[in-house]
């Protein structure tokens, strides 16, 4: 793109101000910024304009899930099942890792994170740890892909090479980048978080395959014989990782996906559970829930609204490339978006001062036919790090791992 095409293209998007700085900028500044304008997705615009985006939900009803008096009264099935399509190189795990350590004071990716005591132990090695035991069960290496994002992919690729990927097999970890989508103001103008760099952040944990995608991971997965993908937070230290168990009921319920729940610790917890929206499979966060759904309960006084979502899913790969070509549904979010003014100052807002374009894994969900809920036990599968103190922190995941068997 030259500087003539820009200037035609924002002209015509009413996006000049992203060329407010050009002249200023060095030549090598001047190709970023206008490959950054060349990338930019305007159909999100268009979204915005016409507020075609997903508030209104659906019916929901409860789903039920495999419980873990069921698991239990076939697990040994359950995991020859799992380990055989390990053991075969069906199934794949992707990490979803392309956020910072922001809010544990950490300004790093958050898989650096040191969450020892006496000895280093880092979020990424509690996640390697937990792959390993079941490549060492399966005696086979899982194919292992990594998402990070613009802001995280050299610290992150760094430090792994630098650990020896904390003794995982170098030829199975393959990194791609999460594909970044642009902030707008509230009058829809694209905002600058630099006189060379539009204001871009990573779009939405639904965006994961997409960006896989574009790397073409899923054309090399195909020829791999791949045919499932898990796909986890790092946040969660405790994450059971392709557990056998879980592939295995998944691949035995001829469902397209399924994911992990907990129970809720209380009816109020904040979690998002899984259930069906006009009879698809898909997940209401806890702040769309009503009253009445949250003390529902069946014959037996159990909750039917009781089994959490903890970011641990799997999917068929057949059906995510039927999906790819549907679009997510786009989610608006009002922002506190730092940017610079038409004096090229940063202004970082102390209240939200525009959008950023978000797409959410649990819109995947509700795209397939069908869902496999499976019960893990919280103590010892959802341990998220999110706070320095208090609840889902540092403190308590630390608690958990020791609880767990490992030394800190």
């Amino acid at each position: 793109m030259t500087k003539q095409d820009a200037i035609n293209l924002l002209t015509q998007k009413d996006q000049l101000q992203l060329l407010s700085f050009y002249d200023t900028l060095t030549p090598q500044q001047q190709e970023n910024l206008l490959a950054q304008i060349e990338g930019i997705d305007w159909s999100l615009l268009d979204v915005l304009k016409t507020h075609e985006t997903v508030n209104a939900r659906g019916t929901f009803a409860p789903l039920s899930a495999m419980e873990l008096s069921q698991i239990d009264a076939k697990r040994a099935h359950l995991e020859e099942v799992g380990l055989q399509a390990i053991r075969e190189g069906k199934v794949a795990a992707v990490l979803l890792a392309g956020g910072q350590g922001t809010r544990l004071g950490f300004d790093k990716p958050k898989g650096m994170y040191n969450i020892g005591v006496t000895r280093e132990l880092y979020i990424f090695e509690c996640l390697i740890n937990n792959v390993m035991e079941i490549v060492k069960k399966a005696g086979a290496w899982i194919p292992f892909y990594i998402m990070t994002s613009d802001k995280n992919y050299d610290d992150t690729t760094a430090f792994l090479k630098e650990k020896n990927y904390f003794g995982y097999n170098a030829e199975y970890i393959h990194f791609f980048k999460q594909e970044m989508a642009p902030s707008v103001d509230y009058n829809g103008k694209l905002l600058m978080e630099a006189p060379d760099r539009l204001s871009l952040s990573p779009n939405g944990n639904g965006g994961w395959f997409s960006s896989l995608c574009r790397y073409g991971y899923d054309k090399q997965m195909k020829e791999a014989g791949v045919e499932w993908l898990t796909a986890f937070a790092v946040d969660n230290v405790l994450q059971r990782i392709n557990d056998p168990a879980f592939v295995g009921a998944v691949i035995d319920s001829g469902c397209d996906c399924g994911g992990m729940v907990v129970r809720k610790a209380d009816p109020n917890e904040r979690v998002g559970v899984l259930c069906t929206e006009d009879g698809k499979p898909s997940i209401v966060e806890y702040y769309e829930m009503t009253d009445d759904m949250i003390h529902l309960k069946d014959e037996n006084g159990n909750l039917l609204y009781n089994f959490g979502v903890i970011l641990n899913y799997m999917f068929n790969l057949d059906r995510l490339t039927e999906i790819k070509s549907k679009r997510l549904p786009l989610h608006i979010v009002e922002k506190k978006i730092p940017y610079i003014d038409g004096d090229g100052n940063l202004i970082k807002p102390t209240t939200p001062n525009g959008y950023k374009f978000e797409s959410l894994i649990l819109d995947m969900i509700h795209m397939m036919d069908s869902c496999c809920p499976f019960e893990v036990e919280r103590e010892k599968a959802f341990a998220p790090v999110k706070n320095p103190t208090g609840v889902d922190s540092v403190e308590s995941a630390r608690k958990l791992l020791e609880k767990n068997g490992v030394t800190l």
